[in-house]
């Protein structure tokens, strides 16, 4: 109605006030937001992969699920049916969710889980957010296979800061196991032991050519000589930290986690669990067919990893068939190439980065083990079970309501706020560790953060069972990764050496195999929000936190009433 009004006047003027009318259309279209309504159906269906078909929970029927695509300051409201036998949850990853925690996903932080036959309704608005996210189940390990890619377009009107794609190819990394993956997590959970690795990793779906039974399946991108795709590459995978290349292509990568960075090109990236990467490709080699290919970056120490190569191809339009060229990866404990990679990552703006911290906080992430009687319960390394922990604490999920309604309406009994700011006791973190520090301490603690605080998290990898390279993630909010080193932080000798003008912008940062990673933001998002290892064995075991941030002033900087419709516990 608006705009009819606006080429309603324009009748009526000269041609003088032509530019005024064209600036309050362009002022229309750039202000102008769409909902989008969507209905997920959570659902067994069958997939056959390397030979074999079984039924596997996916939405709509699809594996992976539904791309959800939008525009910078639309919403979306999203009714989810459980049609499956378990219980679960979505989470729509890297959406900041502002005031709207009860959209955020994890069961029992933010919403009990939609029981079977049950259903709820996610709504929530992109707020200054652009570049590709993803969503997946936040409960048990069902993002095995619950999982899709969600765009998010700048406003009409706004360029990318790189010169335009002719297309653009949402490219999802997953890993995939024969057997039921909830019978997986069962066993691992009963036997304390490591689970069993995946049988293949996935490209869109698909195992690739190199697996049984998967030649005709391997899914294909079509390119015409000449032009410049954009590959959104989002690592779904359950546990696996993975590198990824396109064969004789150079790759020039533009965004990670819905943030632009400074344009660099290499011809290798290496996503963690939970990450996107955003990449330009050129389809500027000979007329030909170049495989796609992933596999594993696996850092513990003498830890079993599904060492296999999944992989798609790449066919320029109108070539007669041949076998791909191979692709060239690197070995699968190349901490140097994946550290040179991270290492280029630089925000494209500058100067954002806030110099008082307010909070000065010291996490350690890794693992542990609990000693228990010799038993089949007990097949861990030596009798153990194996654990993790953050600051010596293995998180332990509440059950009979969540964390958020909790906090919301003043249920006691639930969690307690001294979750430390340090680690109990300090030792040398990444040498030789005294057994005496292997077993940490199970709760349901929380750190709470004043509302509008500047925030500095030092994460610190740990030599307990092993140092390994750990992909965090924090709900609610994205975050400047300032720093990055190897061995012990030295606050003396590596905060000068501190990025402050153009530090990535992310939501989930890979702590390096034996060494730290320090993150700062801000703490303007009021609600609960889950900290935790996105290598979801780490996470069923322990590894992971919630900040509380308080309500500010007024009803902008307070969480909002909860729907109707959240699910009961």
């Amino acid at each position: 109605m608006a705009l009819l009004n606006v080429i309603t006047s324009m009748q009526q003027c000269n041609i003088h006030c032509f530019a005024i009318f064209v600036a309050m259309i362009l002022s229309l279209s750039f202000a102008s937001a769409e909902t989008h309504y969507h209905q997920f159906v959570v659902e067994a269906a069958p997939v056959k992969r390397l030979c074999k078909t079984r039924n596997i929970i996916t939405v709509n029927g699809q594996f992976p699920g539904p791309t959800l695509e939008a525009r910078d300051g639309d919403s979306f409201v999203i009714n989810v049916v459980n049609a499956a036998r378990y219980n679960v949850t979505l989470h729509w990853h890297g959406i900041r969710q502002m005031r709207t925690p009860w959209a955020d996903g994890p069961e029992y932080v933010t919403q009990c889980p939609i029981q079977p036959g049950a259903s709820y309704t996610y709504r929530f608005k992109i707020e200054n957010q652009e570049g590709t996210l993803w969503w997946h189940a936040h409960s048990k390990w069902l993002r095995a296979t619950v999982y899709g890619a969600l765009v998010i377009y700048p406003k009409l009107g706004v360029p990318y800061p790189f010169p335009m794609p002719e297309r653009e190819i949402p490219i999802l990394l997953g890993e995939w196991w024969d057997r039921d993956i909830i019978s997986v997590l069962r066993q691992s959970k009963f036997t304390g032991a490591a689970p069993n690795v995946s049988d293949a990793y996935t490209i869109n779906g698909q195992p690739g050519d190199l697996y049984r039974c998967s030649k005709k399946e391997t899914t294909k991108f079509n390119v015409r000589s000449g032009e410049t795709v954009l590959l959104r590459i989002i690592n779904a995978a359950l546990d696996q930290e993975l590198f990824f290349t396109v064969a004789n292509h150079m790759l020039t990568v533009v965004g990670n986690d819905a943030a632009y960075n400074k344009p660099f090109q290499t011809m290798v990236i290496m996503l963690g669990p939970g990450q996107t990467t955003n990449v330009l490709l050129t389809a500027n080699q000979p007329a030909g067919r170049y495989y796609i290919a992933a596999r594993a970056y696996a850092t513990a120490q003498n830890a079993p990893f599904d060492n296999t190569t999944a992989t798609a191809i790449l066919e320029y339009n109108n070539f007669l068939s041949q076998r791909p060229l191979m692709a060239t990866l690197p070995r699968f404990n190349d901490t140097a190439t994946a550290t040179a990679y991270t290492s280029q990552v630089r925000s494209l703006s500058s100067g954002k980065v806030f110099t008082r911290i307010d909070e000065n906080l010291f996490f350690t992430v890794g693992l542990g083990l609990v000693n228990c009687q010799p038993g089949p319960r007990c097949q861990g390394p030596n009798n153990t079970r194996f654990a993790a922990s953050m600051n010596n604490v293995s998180f332990v999920f509440p059950r009979r309501t969540s964390l958020l309604q909790a906090y919301y309406q003043n249920i006691g009994g639930v969690y307690t706020t001294d979750f430390p700011r340090v680690p109990p006791v300090a030792f040398d973190y990444t040498g030789n560790v005294s057994r005496g520090l292997w077993q940490p301490r199970f709760g349901t603690k929380l750190y709470k953060l004043r509302f509008g605080s500047n925030v500095q998290i030092v994460l610190q990898d740990t030599a307990i069972v092993s140092t390994e390279d750990h992909p965090m993630h924090l709900h609610g909010y994205h975050f400047f990764v300032v720093g990055q080193g190897f061995g012990n932080f030295n606050p003396r000798r590596d905060t000068a050496r501190f990025n402050l003008v153009d530090p990535p912008l992310r939501n989930t940062i890979n702590v390096p195999v034996g060494g730290w990673a320090v993150i700062r933001f801000v703490a303007d998002n009021p609600g609960v929000w889950l900290m935790h290892c996105h290598i979801d064995s780490h996470l069923t075991w322990g590894l992971g936190m919630a900040f509380l941030v308080e309500n500010g002033i007024g009803e902008l900087q307070s969480v909002a009433a909860p729907p109707p419709d959240l699910p009961p516990c």
